[in-house]
């Protein structure tokens, strides 16, 4: 892990790795997170950064390595994975934050867009599925139950 974050930071900074912040720019170019169509939020919610740039520390790293590794709980992705998708980060999903995530997983090209029609329905379908308490929006614990009803989370969920 060491290696890998210092190969991203500039050759006369890689001695001194430890104290250095890596630009998210070059967290990016990372083959893992390059297809990723959450990178942007994944340095977000990991990065420390006091300048909110999204720049990572070397424990940043480990944090977003040790996430995304096959040896972290469900209750641990399932965590990150709900504040990647809490794009507003008020603590909810709600069907901006949704639709928002469907943009992302189906892509922003217009023959890959969903109608208003497709999109409506889907974000109700999941609020049907998801929200427990019928609040209008799904809570970390409404995420994690609905989570842990699927296998293939805790197998593909978050990794690399």
């Amino acid at each position: 892990a060491y290696k890998r974050f210092s190969e991203l930071l500039p050759k006369e900074e890689r001695e001194n790795a430890c104290s250095a912040r890596v630009p998210k720019s070059q967290i990016l170019t990372l083959p893992e997170l390059r297809a990723n169509p959450f990178q942007h939020r994944i340095c977000h919610v990991f990065s420390t950064s006091d300048d909110r740039d999204d720049s990572m520390s070397f424990e940043d790293f480990l944090d977003m390595l040790s996430v995304f590794s096959d040896s972290a709980t469900s209750d641990i992705k399932s965590h990150y994975a709900f504040r990647i998708f809490d794009f507003d980060e008020d603590g909810t999903l709600d069907r901006k934050d949704l639709e928002q995530l469907v943009n992302c997983l189906t892509g922003q090209g217009e023959e890959s867009r969903l109608s208003s029609a497709e999109m409506e329905q889907l974000i109700k379908n999941i609020l049907e599925e998801s929200d427990i308490d019928k609040d209008g929006t799904i809570n970390l614990a409404e995420f994690q139950h609905v989570v842990s009803r699927s296998p293939d989370f805790a197998r593909y969920g978050l990794q690399w």
